[in-house]
Parts: C-alpha cells; sequence; structure tokens
C-alpha cells in the first residue's frame, strides 16, 4: 500500500514510515502541509495520514484546499492528530470527505487495522 505521512514531527514521520515499511508499505513522507498538498495533487496513495496541528499551513487548510479542488474523495484521508479536536470538529471534516481520525499516541495495531479498513 502508498501511505503518505504529512506531520511537522520529523520524529514521528521517520518512526512511523520506519514502521509502515517495515509491514510492507511504501511510504512517502512531507514535513508540511504544502509539502503534502503538493504530493497528493502530483502522485497517487492509497492512504494519507494527516497531522492537523502544524505552523502556517495546516491538516484543516489540506483538507480545506483538497475540497475546493475536487480532489478530496479521491483520497483515503486518515486524521492522525494529538491537538485538542471536538467531536463537532472531526464530524465536519468527515463531512468534508476525511476517512477517520485517529488520535495521537495511537496503538499501531490500531493504525494498521484503520489503515487497511
Amino acid at each position: 500500500m502508498k501511505i503518505l505521512l504529512i506531520d511537522d514531527n520529523e520524529t514521528i514521520t521517520e518512526m512511523m514510515s520506519k514502521y509502515l515499511s517495515v509491514k510492507g508499505h511504501q511510504c512517502s513522507v512531507a514535513n508540511d502541509g504544502r509539502a503534502g498538498l503538493t504530493l497528493i495533487t502530483e502522485k497517487k496513495f492509497d492512504v494519507v495520514l494527516l497531522d492537523l496541528a502544524m505552523p502556517e499551513f495546516t491538516g484543516v487548510d489540506v483538507v480545506e484546499h483538497l475540497q475546493k479542488s475536487g480532489k478530496i474523495k479521491e483520497n483515503k484521508i486518515i486524521l492522525f492528530t494529538a491537538s485538542s479536536i471536538t467531536d463537532a470538529e472531526i464530524d465536519v471534516l468527515i463531512k468534508k470527505g476525511v476517512h477517520s481520525c485517529l488520535k495521537k499516541p495511537v496503538k499501531l495495531a490500531v493504525l494498521l487495522q484503520v489503515i487497511g479498513g
């Protein structure tokens, strides 16, 4: 499976990409929202793990750009966040086309289940 990790925390993206690669997935990484959005529009990924709380260009900005361009439904976007997002805010993003939301820290078995499901 081709997975894109978008998170400004390089420690997280390095650890996650190593883990997912060991599990047989092909991982690409972007450490800011704009770079992630560029990768999403240029390449096809099976899953995009998207952090919400990033400086300058947030995960919400990425979702809104994808929604406006009509590309959000072409991507399985899973929010992957430690931010204190409310259930109502998650519901709004899901209505915009986000697949689901995982809150950090996430158990790796749960991550694999959500990616594959």
